[in-house]
């Protein structure tokens, strides 16, 4: 009994390996893991035995890789690529897990989103700059919550303006949605189809990287903040259909999100001096607490 014992207990233990981190990493790519960022992190570690790494060493790995990045970018591009590949090199036996703790991040500093006074700035300086495209796009996505890619693969058989609606199809959700425009994008929309064909993207820009140079050169030279595609879209969706009343259901609704998580602490963004604004409404309903 003994004997057997000391038979299972050993043959339960994981086969040890002198596996390098290389070797385990190409098999880890083999096997559908993602390459982007693992290139740097397997010239570092090399010929190491994937089984000799512990979590101090992959720490120092990205803060060598990235010695002026944060540590929000050392957590993506270096302590999570190398953690999926020890994991796997775990899988195959070749090598103990190891926890690997996350470096601290520092929080993000809040960017606000278009409130109306910037869109009415940007929307006027595209009309005047003769960028009618541009104008309708970044409507587009503030008034619908349409992610700049969507946008960007919108074509005018997608479009039915009688019906004031847009179809986003393969939305990141993988559904189609469907997105209801206001009179405003309408009428915009109207006059920029001309006699294009139903297969034409209605935007024309190719790339959100395009459309981003574009809005910053309109933000230099309306004299106002950049705000980037995500931001005067998805945010601006989210925080204006907030501050005009609507419920959080019927918000995240039209904008196709489907966590109220997210939606509330991502995307809605609260007004400055919340709490004045918040005593200000109750002094204009105030309860009736005489006897």
């Amino acid at each position: 009994m003994q004997q057997f014992a000391h038979s299972f207990a050993t043959s339960s233990l994981p086969t040890m390996t002198t596996k390098t981190f290389a070797a385990t990493a190409a098999s880890y790519l083999e096997h559908g893991g993602e390459a982007r960022y693992l290139a740097p992190i397997i010239e570092h570690f090399g010929s190491t035995p994937v089984g000799a790494i512990c979590a101090f060493d992959v720490k120092q790995m990205a803060l060598r890789l990235y010695p002026d990045q944060s540590n929000a970018t050392r957590n993506r591009q270096a302590l999570t690529p190398a953690r999926a590949v020890i994991l796997h090199g775990h899988e195959r036996g070749w090598c103990s897990l190891i926890r690997i703790k996350k470096l601290k991040e520092s929080k993000p500093r809040p960017k606000a989103p278009a409130s109306p006074i910037w869109m009415h700035a940007f929307i006027r300086r595209c009309d005047r700059d003769g960028l009618p495209h541009l104008a309708a796009l970044v409507l587009f996505m503030a008034q619908t919550a349409a992610r700049v890619s969507e946008a960007l693969s919108l074509q005018w058989r997608d479009v039915d303006l009688p019906a004031r609606r847009a179809m986003i199809l393969k939305t990141k959700t993988g559904t189609n949605s469907t997105r209801h425009l206001t009179d405003e994008q309408v009428s915009r929309l109207r006059a920029m189809r001309g006699s294009e064909p139903d297969d034409a993207p209605v935007f024309r820009y190719r790339n959100r990287h395009a459309v981003n140079e574009r809005i910053k050169a309109v933000c230099r030279r309306a004299d106002i903040s950049y705000k980037s595609s995500h931001l005067c879209g998805r945010h601006t969706f989210a925080t204006t259909a907030i501050d005009l009343g609507m419920d959080v259901r019927t918000a995240m609704e039209a904008g196709d999100w489907k966590t109220s998580s997210i939606f509330l602490g991502i995307y809605v963004h609260p007004r400055q001096n919340s709490g004045r604004i918040v005593a200000d409404r109750f002094n204009a309903h105030q309860f009736d607490v005489s006897v």
